[in-house]
């Protein structure tokens, strides 16, 4: 690979919310199991025919329980980012007095931010005729998990909030990792949420005929990436938080060897072509640039954590660039089978994914893909997980309506 790589970033503590668990004992269990945590809900509102749609809920997640900085009512997106961001820092060790509060950054993804505080406060008005909130404002703005996160931590560096639909929170990620690079801070916390299962929400993706139907009996097998017969994605939410850190700050703390992964590469390109239809080859061009910044090889990526949306076109693109990219050389899987389209949380969760994939030697498998579309000629992990002791570098694609791409490069650590 030409070209000098940029400095990898330390990766020192994860945390999450999802519908396939909390912990990493309960997520390992149904990532690597191909358990999938879709159901089937019922969309009922006045006016509109019934419908039913494949979720895949937090159903275990109590957003009224999470108390935050500002003191505002928090919306449930709000409240998983929290939960989220707050055992990652946990999960490194962080403690106040470690970092420089100028030299701490948030960068956090979400596609609809506040968008169950939204709907209620629409319903409040319009169906029951009464006042809104005075903090409604406050709870559904973009950045409102961003502000509530930067109060939590006392992170007086960058604080930005992206909003590229379904790359929202792995654009986020790359973006924190940059501004380590570059200089600008030491630590961040990085990552994405969205929690869009409300009424109006889930009809309007229901609208748009992208959203998977329940097959009667079997929800839980609603979402089938690269299958031939795949009819669109479940909805999902969640969030998921990275704490992020240049390798002399972690060192100088004393988390620098203990550490597994970095964050080796990233990048991202917009297609420029359409609004919703994915181009194959902007998704080549981001691909090879995300590789580039890592300084490596398509050979050398041992696993992909696809998009794999399970759309008909989506996946057509997907699985075009990934052979132009990698032929049948990688081994390739799709966890929105399990754990639901997250939409802006979405690229957050799917690397958390690969990166228990690393710390495992173990690749998931693509839950529901009995049998692969006869079009794509890739190297889909099927059946079971596939053990892969070898295995030191993965990729993560995250594709958006808009055309935004952004792909992700991790690495375990002692090889970088």
């Amino acid at each position: 690979m030409s070209g000098a790589a940029a400095q990898p970033v330390r990766v020192t503590g994860l945390g999450f919310v999802t519908p396939i668990g909390h912990t990493v004992e309960a997520f390992d269990d149904a990532l690597f199991h191909g358990r999938s945590a879709v159901r089937a809900q019922a969309l009922g509102i006045a006016g509109l025919d019934a419908a039913e749609l494949a979720v895949a809920a937090c159903d275990a997640f109590q957003a009224d329980t999470v108390r935050s900085s500002s003191r505002l009512p928090l919306d449930r997106g709000t409240a998983m980012a929290l939960a989220a961001a707050r055992d990652a820092v946990e999960q490194a060790g962080l403690q106040a007095g470690q970092v420089d509060p100028v030299r701490l950054g948030i960068f956090w993804g979400s596609g609809l931010a506040g968008a169950a505080a939204f709907d209620d406060g629409c319903r409040a008005l319009y169906a029951e005729r009464r006042r809104m909130r005075p903090t409604t404002v406050l709870t559904v703005m973009p950045n409102a998990a961003v502000a509530e996160l930067a109060l939590q931590f006392g992170a007086q560096g960058a604080a930005i909030a992206y909003a590229c639909a379904c790359a929202s929170s792995a654009v986020a990620i790359g973006e924190a990792m940059r501004a380590i690079r570059g200089g600008w801070i030491d630590v961040a916390i990085a990552g994405g949420h969205d929690a869009m299962l409300t009424p109006g929400v889930m009809a309007s993706w229901h609208a748009m005929r992208v959203t998977a139907p329940p097959p009667p009996g079997a929800p839980e097998r609603a979402c089938r990436p690269f299958a031939a017969d795949r009819a669109g994605f479940a909805l999902g939410e969640g969030a998921a938080a990275l704490v992020l850190e240049s390798p002399v700050h972690a060192r100088a703390r004393g988390a620098g060897d203990a550490t597994p992964f970095v964050l080796a590469g990233y990048a991202t390109q917009c297609d420029a072509t359409h609004i919703t239809q994915p181009d194959a080859a902007g998704q080549v061009r981001t691909m090879r640039a995300a590789l580039r910044d890592a300084g490596l090889d398509a050979a050398q990526i041992g696993h992909v954590n696809a998009h794999g949306t399970a759309t008909g076109a989506g996946d057509a693109a997907e699985a075009a660039s990934l052979a132009a990219v990698f032929g049948r050389g990688v081994p390739v899987s799709a966890t929105k089978a399990i754990h639901g389209h997250a939409l802006g949380g979405g690229g957050a969760i799917e690397l958390v994914a690969a990166l228990r994939a690393l710390a495992r030697g173990l690749v998931p498998p693509t839950a529901h893909l009995a049998q692969p579309d006869a079009a794509f000629d890739l190297d889909f992990v099927r059946g079971s997980a596939r053990e892969a002791p070898a295995l030191r570098h993965v990729l993560s694609n995250s594709f958006a309506f808009g055309g935004t791409n952004a792909v992700l490069v991790a690495s375990r650590a002692d090889e970088r």
